[in-house]
Parts: structure tokens; C-alpha cells; sequence
């Protein structure tokens, strides 16, 4: 592979929400396919803090449901949205597959930090793969995250940074994404 095919791969990466989704499934190899690369991200002190729960069919409406109660639960009710409750309830359903990343960390061996930015890595490994198998999705992190663990029966030592939703999409005119001049990131020290 050349550096402007990594390139190409790199700068089409995109975030497509689930307005944009259609029916096409993402099958379960392609899945695999997806978390087999993520596990090739650096880690530290080889810990591979990463772990994926994939929800798909069913899985998905029991999520809808759980994020849900927990978003009536946690949210003061003269603050609740109508609009946040009905994307909580349909948005999941639109989806192929959803996967709860997750990290397992280790404190006597690593600052959280770190297994965190390692697990960052594991999800840009996955989306860059997503986007070469024509596969669309997000990562997202809704404010009730941090309540997630016991639906997904999680340890003491691990915990949910977001959900990843996976889909097909027909969407073709995504808009021209832009970053600032790298200079203006950039400092020589000679």
C-alpha cells in the first residue's frame, strides 16, 4: 500500500448517523473482519484493554431500552427532551450492529489514560477498515454511558466509553470535510 492509498482510506473516514442508514446488514463476518484489525492497535505494556460487545437483531432493542430507562432515570424531569427520547428509542433500530466499546483496566500496571488512547486506536483500526469494506458508522458517547456497566456485565475494573453504530448507507454526498493548515498544529524544535 502506498502512503496516498493510506491517505485515501485515512481522509474518507466518516461519521454517518443513523438518518442516513439503509436496510443493508452488515453481516457478521464483515463484523469480524472490523474487530479482527482492531486488535492490531498499539498498547500499551501489551495489555489490550479493548473489549467489544456487539449487539445486533434483538441485542438492539434491548440497548434502545436500557438507554432509555436510564436517560428518564438520570435526567431531572422538567430537562427531558422529547426529541433526545424518541432518537434513544428509534436510532438503535436503524442500526446494523452497535458495539459497546469497552475497556478493561489495569491501575497497578497503567494509568487509565492510557488503556483509553490504546482503545481510541483499536476504534480508528476498526472505522478505517469500516470505510475500506463500505461499511458507515459513529462513535457515540451519550451522557448516560457511565451507567451502562451493569447492563453489560461488566467488571469493577472495566467500563463503557461509548457505543459504535455500524450500517450500510446510500448516502453519497457527504460534505467536504476540512481540517485547519497543519502549521497551524506544528512546532519545530531544531
Amino acid at each position: 500500500m502506498t502512503y496516498n492509498q493510506l491517505k485515501e482510506i485515512i481522509t474518507s473516514r466518516r461519521s454517518t448517523f443513523p438518518s442516513m442508514y439503509n436496510d443493508q446488514e452488515v453481516t457478521e463476518e464483515e463484523i469480524f473482519k472490523l474487530l479482527d484489525v482492531a486488535l492490531w492497535a498499539p498498547t500499551h505494556k501489551k495489555t489490550e484493554p479493548w473489549k467489544f460487545i456487539v449487539f445486533r437483531n434483538d441485542g438492539l432493542q434491548r440497548l434502545s431500552t436500557e438507554l432509555l430507562r436510564l436517560y428518564k432515570l438520570h435526567t431531572p424531569p422538567e430537562k427531558i427532551s422529547e426529541r433526545k427520547l424518541k432518537k434513544l428509542k428509534t436510532n438503535p433500530s436503524k442500526a446494523s450492529a452497535i458495539i459497546a466499546i469497552c475497556i478493561d483496566t489495569t491501575p497497578e500496571l497503567l494509568p487509565e489514560w492510557e488503556e483509553v488512547a490504546a482503545t481510541a486506536m483499536a476504534v480508528q483500526n476498526l472505522w478505517l477498515a469500516a470505510t475500506t469494506l463500505d461499511i458507515v458508522g459513529y462513535w457515540s458517547s451519550p451522557r448516560d454511558i457511565i451507567h451502562l456497566n451493569p447492563f453489560l456485565s461488566l467488571k469493577e475494573n472495566q467500563k463503557c466509553l461509548g457505543l459504535f453504530y455500524l450500517a450500510k448507507t446510500d448516502h453519497e454526498d457527504f460534505p467536504v470535510r476540512e481540517r485547519q493548515p497543519l502549521e497551524s498544529k506544528l512546532k519545530w524544535e531544531n
